[in-house]
């Protein structure tokens, strides 16, 4: 059914963008982490998105068909890795610290504050708007049931 189609779809962009905000709240936290467990200062995480479904070959179109399927498989995202930034660390410049090297430089996070912020923005607006298209969803079931009263 299309309709249950159109509620999957939002649902993955929902949990895609759950999951943007929990990968952004860690980088956040660890903006100040100078020391992890595989050495070296805290990486900054990326969510990586790829679509899901979409248009089928024609041949699939045709196959599709033949068993009573939907021409097009519904689509969606979906999260294909947590990537790490690889752009350079901060320095800072802290003798007393003890992760300090011999010149007195402390590597940093490369996580950078507003950037984190701008995207967590970004993840919140795109989580209300799949939040506004299924509640504009449900409001079409419910017209449809009114239909057959």
């Amino acid at each position: 059914m299309a309709f249950l189609s159109s509620m999957n779809i939002v649902g993955s962009g929902m949990t895609a963008q759950q999951l943007r905000l929990d990968v952004i709240s860690e980088n956040i936290t660890n903006q100040n982490t100078t020391r992890t467990e595989g050495g070296g200062p805290y990486r900054r995480k990326i969510v990586v998105f790829e679509a899901e479904g979409g248009e089928r070959s024609p041949f699939q179109q045709v196959m599709a068909r033949i068993r009573g399927e939907e021409a097009s498989a519904p689509g969606g995202v979906r999260v294909t890795e947590i990537a790490e930034d690889p752009s350079d660390f901060k320095l800072m410049y802290d003798p007393t610290n003890p992760d300090a090297n011999a010149e007195g430089y402390v590597e940093m996070p490369n996580v950078d504050l507003v950037k984190e912020m701008a995207d967590a923005m970004a993840a919140s607006q795109a989580y209300s708007a799949n939040v506004t298209a299924f509640n504009v969803l449900k409001q079409v079931a419910a017209k449809g049931l009114e239909i057959g009263k």
